[in-house]
């Protein structure tokens, strides 16, 4: 990693569910003259997003959508735009389209991941309320880049599934309320650095996917096959070596936390089910149509014969029913 241009901190930040109240907070708890960039990833999807306005009225820093090139300034927060991940490179950031990482865009994994091999043990990741686990295997990326790990407190954390499960699997260096990370955040960049520790190959090309760069020779030499489909295009999935937690990426980008495979096969195992639910009900009442008509023109054989279908046809929709509702442990 290349840090050697580079100097104060970058403060990374990710959020999901309940997160916009703990990042106004740290809008607001942020002190004047705050001296690092500060850069953040909330779960919107899609969906216009007014959270640089939200933020920019409730503290003393201006926030803003990330623009491609955009250079990292001190004291401001970019955030990443809809349907964009934000990416760091050096001083710079970029935004792409990429594939989805843990079934959203923007995620958290690909900033923390960038930033870490850009600004190795200057980087400062924090983990907010979310659903989950996104964000975890990036911020055990910054720390072993020789970065600071904090997380938001679970017990304080409107959904803290995220929080949690960084506290998990990351040895993580702070835990603490919202209200307590800006302080906190205001000592830290006053500090120097400590050492960079060197990013391991598996960040280097993973941050290279994340760019769209060389996909199945950096994806063949960090994971192995891992006999599962892609739930979002139906490629071949390979597990990420030495991850933690256990991850998967496909040949063209997309990536997952095995939570979040395991709820995106919920997904589209419930889609299977309901489709074949709806293609079933079709045809049962078609069937009965055909009785209806078989009976008035007074062949009753042949009505009997339909209605005999339709009615094996409705106990299937039932047990199908039950078992869609099932996948996502629904009560019958």
């Amino acid at each position: 990693m290349a840090t050697e241009s580079l100097s104060g901190h970058l403060v990374v930040v990710g959020a999901s569910a309940g997160g916009i109240a703990p990042l106004l907070v740290l809008a607001e708890t942020l002190p004047p003259g705050f001296a690092a960039p500060v850069c953040i990833v909330l779960h919107v999807g899609a969906q216009p997003s007014l959270l640089p306005e939200l933020l920019s009225n409730k503290g003393p820093h201006p926030a803003v959508h990330a623009r491609d090139r955009q250079l990292l300034t001190n004291g401001v927060l970019h955030i990443a735009p809809p349907d964009h991940h934000m990416l760091v490179d050096g001083r710079y950031l970029r935004l792409n389209r990429g594939p989805r990482e843990n079934h959203t865009r923007p995620a958290v994994d690909p900033l923390f991941r960038s930033a870490a091999l850009a600004w190795g043990s200057r980087v400062i990741g924090i983990v907010l309320s979310g659903f989950m686990d996104d964000g975890t295997a990036g911020l055990g990326t910054i720390k072993d880049c020789g970065g600071i790990a904090i997380v938001q407190d679970p017990a304080t954390a409107e959904e803290p599934s995220m929080p949690q499960n960084a506290l998990d699997h990351v040895e993580v260096d702070y835990t603490l309320p919202a209200a307590r990370i800006g302080p906190l955040l205001a000592r830290l960049v006053s500090a120097p650095p400590g050492p960079d520790l060197p990013a391991p190959e598996e960040v280097v090309r993973e941050v290279s996917i994340n760019r769209g760069e060389d996909l199945v020779e950096n994806l063949q030499a960090i994971a192995q096959p891992a006999g599962l489909a892609c739930p979002d295009c139906g490629g071949g999935l390979y597990e990420v070596k030495h991850s933690r937690p256990l991850r998967f990426r496909c040949h063209t980008g997309h990536a997952f936390t095995v939570r979040s495979l395991e709820g995106a096969q919920a997904d589209n195992g419930e889609l299977a089910l309901r489709s074949s639910v709806r293609a079933l009900q079709e045809r049962e009442i078609l069937l009965r149509r055909m009785a209806a008509i078989s009976e008035a023109a007074g062949a009753p054989s042949q009505a009997e014969a339909a209605r005999r279908e339709a009615d094996r046809l409705l106990r299937q929709v039932r047990e199908l029913g039950a078992m869609a509702g099932a996948v996502r442990g629904e009560q019958p």
